[in-house]
């Protein structure tokens, strides 16, 4: 398999012949789960592991290689395990503030081409979710598709309004209906995948994304839970991988993700919502915060019933979680330096010492 049937591209290709050393080769990640990697070359695919000096000299866990990225390797045991020694710079990149309290980014994946994001016509569709999926994947520079599954769930008339709510929130992203037990749409997104592009998964667990990689697969190759009495399926993917479909098509599937935490994507908030921010550059104010403004614009178009309610209260909660972690992973950041400088002053301080 030649390394541009998995993506790698003239700009990929320019940034491994600068930062690889002598005697290393370039391979994708195709799996992380915990600190083990598969990766992948023209041969096949493989085990790795990270070279101490990679893990010690990297500030933070969101730059060490996540699936989809490309790195360069070096090769032992009669080249069956790699070393990874570096991570080339990312194209583009999927990623979200850390789980819990830590104020960290968490790389999910990267090097990828679109995004499609998943959402269940039943009991899985909130326009709010969807628009904060749609603020990672601006933020990472990735093209979004919206396909909506389980459209043999509900009617005609249901589905029409559902993709209704979704253009009337200012979203301009193309959208896919589909049935995994019908097959209905899934030509569409057969038709959308091309040879050498990457491809995500994005959506709660048991909105069928499983289901439908092995329709685009062609097989049951990869396991799915049975279907509750709601309807959703229970999405059984507990590791992030990049997969080879039959026409050549890269697809990282995911497992769902519970906590969306936006960090850092002020200005990706703008661009998600650009209705918003039309209506903004109209207010008497250009710092406007679209409170108690005189001549607010966005508030006089929600008084008018043009502007949606619920869809710019969603606006003002992204930018006020975005900006407080934003604060927040800066303070840390500092804290952080302040500290590293600390233990290199101590450490040379020790070595003056063991001089006399």
């Amino acid at each position: 398999m030649e390394l541009s049937e998995l993506g790698l591209n003239r700009w990929l290709a320019d940034q491994a012949s600068e930062l690889c050393a002598p005697g290393e080769s370039i391979a994708r990640v195709t799996a992380v789960d915990r600190d083990r990697y598969l990766i992948r070359n023209e041969r096949g695919e493989m085990p790795a592991e990270l070279k101490g000096r990679l893990v010690y000299v990297s500030e933070s866990r969101s730059e060490l290689p996540c699936v989809g990225d490309w790195v360069c390797v070096s090769y032992h045991d009669q080249a069956s395990h790699a070393i990874i020694h570096r991570t080339l710079p990312r194209a583009s990149f999927l990623r979200r503030k850390a789980p819990g309290r830590n104020v960290e980014f968490q790389m999910i994946a990267a090097n990828i081409d679109i995004a499609l994001i998943v959402q269940s016509c039943h009991f899985d569709f909130n326009v709010a979710r969807l628009e904060r999926y749609l603020v990672m994947v601006g933020e990472g520079g990735i093209e979004p598709v919206i396909l909506l599954t389980k459209t043999d769930l509900v009617s005609a008339e249901e589905l029409a309004e559902l993709i209704a709510k979704i253009h009337g929130a200012g979203i301009g992203a193309r959208v896919i209906a589909l049935s995994n037990v019908t097959g209905d749409g899934v030509e569409q997104i057969r038709e959308l995948i091309l040879p050498g592009k990457t491809y995500c998964l994005l959506g709660s667990s048991g909105v069928g994304k499983t289901t439908l990689i092995n329709r685009l697969l062609g097989n049951t190759s990869l396991e799915t839970g049975t279907v509750s009495h709601t309807g959703e399926g229970r999405h059984t993917t507990t590791r992030r991988q990049l997969i080879v479909l039959e026409n050549g098509g890269l697809l990282i599937d995911m497992p769902g993700m519970r906590e969306l935490g936006l960090l850092g994507v002020g200005d990706e908030i703008e661009e998600g919502f650009v209705d918003v921010q039309a209506l903004s550059e109209k207010c008497r104010f250009a710092d406007c915060t679209h409170a108690n403004e005189p001549g607010c614009a966005v508030r006089e178009a929600i008084e008018r019933g043009e502007l949606n309610t619920e869809h710019f209260q969603n606006y003002l909660k992204l930018k006020k979680e975005s900006d407080f972690h934003e604060l927040s992973y800066a303070d840390k950041r500092q804290k952080d330096r302040a500290f590293g400088k600390l233990v290199r002053s101590v450490s040379k301080t020790r070595n003056k010492r063991d001089d006399y």
